[in-house]
């Protein structure tokens, strides 16, 4: 009995490993019975910047060319005005601010009132050109005594030219008073104590240094208004001291506004300041643009200076170029289905949707033609 119960457990045994092994070997064969794509495999080798895949031939490549152009510096610089055209508006008079009339940023034409100021320096000139006219009445009525006095042999010649001298000086001193209300811009035949200050020139409003009750004083910074001519403006850059040999005055640039990125104007360099900054080793190069009416103080442009002498450059396609992390990178093949990601400076778009390659690729090396979707493979 007890013989016949061991060989049934054995029996028993072998038919449960029979189950277990046919399970299992159903699984194997149904995974490997899929209709899927078969993926492509990516490897990272030991270098970060190193790749395997095992299909290759799915990533076209395309041979970096060659292109002749002259040598480009580009800079950042900032817009502001040609200090020539700039004119300074003055109070005329000492006193208080009652009206303004223009704002900072207007647009003024010559003549135009601009403020207008109480002062009491108008009661003290119109109170000297009243004098001055009774002064030169009596030296008048003198005069005309002296002449015929004069006439009549009851005084000497001299006492005449001491008469005439008096009134000549007078007639001076009310031209001279009468001058100082003019500039005042008073009417001596209706005088007032409300001075008005009109723009001296056309032009745009780029500062005020006065509101509304405020005091000021004659002729003296800081003044109140500040009148610019923004037709020409000046474009100031900062240059390397390493790239200054790049740069010539006379030369002309040209400038690409931040803000109208598909316009670009020309200018000339009138100006390479003789200092040089020694804390970042710049110096400040000044362009002259005339300005289409597109360009604001404080804008931010990028100034293009071109070389005299042709260099070559290397062109690729422009897809082959892979921006990351603020980076450039193109993949290169090592051969064996091994590519290499590698840093390039990347210059100036071209025709044909190609791009400049200004250092780290050579003519004829050979480039994965569209390296996102390379990227994108290799981060699967």
């Amino acid at each position: 009995m007890r013989r016949l119960l061991a060989v049934a457990a054995i029996v028993a045994a072998g038919f449960g490993m029979s189950a277990c092994e046919r399970k299992v070997s159903a699984q194997d064969h149904g995974g490997a019975s899929g209709t899927g794509p078969v993926p492509t495999a990516v490897r990272p080798e030991m270098d970060a910047n190193n790749f395997k895949i095992d299909h290759p031939d799915r990533f076209p490549l395309a041979t970096a060319g060659e292109h002749v152009a002259a040598p480009e510096l580009n800079v950042t610089g900032v817009v502001n005005p040609d200090v020539s055209r700039q004119v300074p508006v003055p109070s005329l008079a000492t006193g208080r601010v009652v009206e303004i009339d223009a704002r900072l940023g207007d647009e003024v034409k010559k003549g135009q009132l601009l403020f207008k100021v109480h002062s009491q320096d108008i009661a003290g000139a119109y109170s000297n050109y009243r004098q001055a006219i009774k002064n030169e009445e009596l030296t008048k009525i003198q005069l005309e005594r002296a002449k015929l006095l004069y006439e009549h042999g009851a005084v000497p010649k001299s006492a005449l030219e001491i008469a005439q001298n008096a009134e000549d000086d007078n007639v001076i001193v009310v031209e001279t008073t009468k001058e100082n209300l003019t500039v005042l811009g008073v009417d001596p035949d209706h005088p007032s104590g409300i001075v008005n200050v009109y723009a001296p020139v056309g032009g745009v409003i780029t500062d005020q240094e006065i509101t509304n009750q405020a005091g000021v004083q004659a002729l003296t910074p800081p003044n109140p208004f500040t009148i610019s001519d923004m037709s020409h403006v000046w474009i100031v850059c900062d240059v390397w001291e390493n790239n200054m040999s790049q740069v010539r005055s006379g030369e002309f640039a040209d400038i690409h506004l931040a803000a109208y990125p598909n316009r670009v104007l020309k200018g000339r360099i009138s100006n390479i300041l003789p200092i040089v900054d020694p804390n970042i080793r710049t110096a400040k190069v000044r362009i002259e643009v005339e300005n289409p009416g597109l360009m604001r103080l404080g804008m931010f442009v990028t100034a293009t200076f071109h070389g005299l002498s042709s260099e070559k450059r290397t062109t690729v396609p422009a897809a082959a170029i892979l921006h990351l992390h603020d980076r450039e990178w193109v993949y290169t093949p090592l051969g064996n289905g091994h590519f290499r990601r590698q840093e390039v400076v990347a210059g100036n778009m071209l025709p044909g949707n190609m791009q400049e390659v200004t250092s780290g690729l050579k003519p004829g090396d050979q480039v994965i033609a569209d390296a996102l979707v390379f990227q994108n493979t290799v981060e699967q």
